[in-house]
């Protein structure tokens, strides 16, 4: 019972932390969250009823400008380092009453460009001939200071209630 009660009171006092790192952002507004300036807005509301209960479904788009003074660069070291995938995310803004029905999201991320390059290399067509092909490599991600990327999603929130948004950033600086 006691190890219960601890690890009950640890798993909110890091549920506590995760919040407390998390701004408040409402619809059309922008706030700095290190540097980096995040705007949220809704683009989109209708109506819809799913199993006889009435919600309001909102498209957003979350919109990020780096405003640090420095740009952002992740290289991958070889085509098996997934450790650029997630710490290529800038922020995260989670819609706290979002219900997630219909697959819909809960959160929207941001993330860094991908920097592709082309690599050609030998092979064969179908008839055996020796030919060169280009193949597309990500080598890494990047947010170049003064650069806007954005993302969208579509959030379900109960009839009469507007999305609650929370944001966070993700850099690791």
């Amino acid at each position: 019972m006691k190890r219960i009660k601890t690890l009950a009171l640890f798993l909110l006092f890091i549920g506590g932390i995760s919040v407390a790192n998390a701004q408040q952002i409402k619809d059309g507004e922008t706030i700095n969250v290190d540097g980096i300036a995040v705007t949220y807005s809704v683009v989109n509301k209708e109506k819809l009823t799913i199993k006889d209960q009435n919600f309001d479904r909102y498209k957003v788009l979350a919109s990020v400008k780096n405003n640090t003074g420095k740009s952002f660069n992740i290289r991958l070291a070889s085509s098996l380092d997934l450790s650029g995938i997630n710490s290529s995310k800038i922020v995260e803004l989670d819609c706290i009453n979002a219900t997630g029905a219909r697959l819909t999201s809960k959160k929207v991320q941001v993330a860094m460009k991908s920097h592709l390059i082309n690599v050609t290399y030998p092979t064969k067509d179908k008839d055996g001939k020796a030919i060169t092909a280009v193949l597309p490599v990500t080598a890494g991600y990047y947010f170049d200071q003064g650069q806007v990327i954005e993302n969208d999603a579509i959030f379900i929130v109960p009839a009469g209630e507007t999305p609650q948004v929370t944001v966070r950033s993700l850099l690791k600086n």
